[in-house]
């Protein structure tokens, strides 16, 4: 079967060699012109020059607001805050940066992660970082050694002895003999505050009537979840997954602090940074900004779902539920004064249960650990 191909008008045959012969002449085309006028000729170039003009101003108008943008961009200073990489303060940065309220209040936020706890004290003695979070104990100890770090409740929410479900254990008094996991190792807060009240309550000392585990949260928490442990002392959010597989509190370190003496819960960390970032920097507006970021994740189920959504957490729908009102729970209600001086009366305690391993050779709340200049107070 034969097959044709046209190409510059010639048709070829499979197997056939054709003579196309002379190219046909081109035909001619007459170019037709039109002579313009001189006044329509001025009428012209004036259109156009009036058209210049007019894209000349749009371009310098628009460069002037966007060179203005750029000024007020570069006027924001920005606010390194370290954070764990995975850690449940992300959530409340992220969602800071969602809503735009770190440039609604002045600056620019940059969240900068690490791999440890550790690391985020190193980089904030380092001056790598502007922010961090930590607890009040260690900065009053900084405090003491001379640094300049100051502190601005966060949380309230701190750790507790979780339970299965189906224990029969119902008070500390029932903690004898039991294989026990504490996250945060001995000098841990929480396992203190706990001692102390077992101690001073049920005249029970918890290390030496039972077996302790310490070991990092999550590896406590599947241990817990395959019945190694009898119970668990795990941070908040730890303790919220577990709740939300069936676990209960057994005692928490708020309710032994309140045993012990304080007359309400006492954040148990907060945002930390020297005081040059408050006096000459925006530390008022980066804390007006985390207290609007509170408000949005007290009041909006939809933003913790957002999270969610984006994947900055991860949790399923229930264990989700859990954290969000353990986070809400901890928000700091508290006024300034009340908290300070419940903080005093914990510190001499944990002083008294943990000495110079835990605060070196101060034995009171250093001065000034809480910041009490701009933004402290709402």
């Amino acid at each position: 079967m034969a097959t044709h191909s046209m190409r510059f008008g010639i048709e070829l045959q499979r197997g056939t060699k054709v003579d196309s012969g002379p190219a046909p002449a081109a035909p001619i085309s007459v170019q037709r012109y039109r002579t313009l006028s001189p006044d329509t000729d001025r009428d012209r170039i004036s259109n156009m020059s009036r058209l210049i003009r007019l894209s000349l101003s749009i371009l310098l108008s628009v460069g002037g607001v966007l060179g203005a943008l750029s000024s007020a961009l570069a006027d924001e200073p920005t606010v390194r805050v370290g954070v764990l990489k995975f850690g449940t303060v992300n959530w409340e940065l992220k969602s800071m940066q969602h809503h735009g309220l770190d440039q609604a209040n002045g600056f620019e936020l940059e969240i900068v992660p690490f791999a440890g706890g550790d690391a985020t004290d190193i980089a904030m003695m380092g001056g790598d970082v502007d922010v961090i979070v930590s607890d009040w104990l260690w900065v009053s100890r900084q405090r003491a050694d001379g640094h300049d770090l100051t502190f601005v409740p966060y949380s309230s929410s701190v750790g507790a002895i979780m339970v299965s479900g189906d224990s029969d254990m119902t008070t500390l008094a029932d903690l004898d003999g039991k294989t026990i996991g504490v996250a945060g190792g001995p000098l841990d807060k929480s396992w203190l505050l706990l001692q102390g009240m077992a101690q001073d309550k049920a005249d029970i000392n918890l290390a030496e009537a039972n077996e302790i585990v310490f070991g990092a949260p999550p590896l406590l928490a599947e241990k817990a979840r395959d019945g190694e442990l009898d119970a668990v002392l795990n941070y908040w959010h730890y303790n919220a997954r577990l709740e939300a597989e069936g676990f209960r509190v057994l005692a928490s370190a708020e309710e032994a602090a309140a045993a012990l003496g304080s007359s309400g819960p006492v954040s148990a960390i907060g945002y930390v940074f020297r005081e040059p970032l408050a006096t000459n920097g925006p530390a008022a507006g980066f804390i007006k900004a985390s207290r609007e970021t509170k408000a949005i994740l007290r009041d909006s189920d939809e933003e913790w779902q957002r999270l969610a959504d984006e994947g900055s957490i991860k949790d399923g729908p229930e264990a989700l539920g859990r954290l969000r009102d353990r986070f809400r729970e901890g928000i700091p209600v508290r006024a300034l004064d009340d908290e300070i001086r419940d903080a005093t009366v914990i510190y001499a305690l944990l002083a008294e249960l943990g000495g110079k391993k835990l605060v070196g050779d101060a034995t009171t709340l250093a001065d000034g650990t809480y910041w009490e200049g701009e933004g402290a107070r709402p």
